[in-house]
């Protein structure tokens, strides 16, 4: 078993193993330590062909392929979400995920989160924060060209701005709007399907 904390600034990955998957039920997760800390990130590729075939048949040769160069920092897992954008991975101990990813862009994710870094091709939010916070992070992530993952946080209060802040102090206030976007599969052989996408309508320094 692996237990992830995805908040910046205080990320860790742990690992144990257990007899039965019934003890996780025991399990205190709040506890400081669980487990044996991991030193090597670690990348869940979605292979879950039930859910979309996509995930499968595309998640599942890059799985296999980083593998043999990146093991034991790579596994095959269930549903992530965003199947639209298969094949999916999840990054830990930082959240981040990533969507229409190729092999390339998963080995240089990997190679990154051993230096401590982010990997910006691909990526489409850290985890930890909400679908409106994921953007405005990644908007001012990329406006300063900043790969450390753990220098900005996010806050943000339904329907005001959302305020990301630098270790170093600086904020920026970040407008996110939900705009429709063209109409598209939801998945592979689906019929296309009204959806929206939350934009960075605004980004301003204080």
């Amino acid at each position: 078993m692996f237990l992830a904390r995805t908040t910046p600034g205080a990320t860790s990955l742990h690992t144990a193993t257990i007899d039965d998957p019934r003890e996780l039920l025991d399990l205190d997760f709040d506890a400081p330590q669980l487990g044996e800390a991991s030193a090597e990130p670690l990348m869940l590729i979605c292979t879950n062909g039930r859910r979309d075939r996509c995930c499968a048949v595309l998640g599942r040769p890059i799985a296999e392929e980083l593998d043999h160069g990146f093991r034991p920092s790579v596994w095959e897992c269930s549903h992530l979400g965003g199947h639209r954008f298969a094949p999916t991975a999840l990054l830990l101990p930082t959240g981040y995920t990533y969507g229409r990813l190729d092999l390339a862009t998963a080995q240089a994710a990997l190679l990154a989160a051993r230096k401590g870094q982010v990997e910006l091709a691909g990526v489409r939010g850290r985890s930890t924060w909400s679908r409106r916070g994921q953007a405005a992070e990644l908007a001012v992530r990329e406006r300063l060209g900043e790969f450390d993952p753990d220098v900005l946080t996010v806050s943000e209060e339904q329907d005001e701005p959302v305020r990301v802040t630098h270790l170093d102090g600086r904020s920026w206030v970040v407008e996110v709007v939900e705009r429709p976007v063209p109409p598209a599969p939801a998945g592979c052989g689906e019929e296309p399907a009204p959806r929206s996408a939350f934009v960075v309508a605004g980004l301003h320094l204080l």
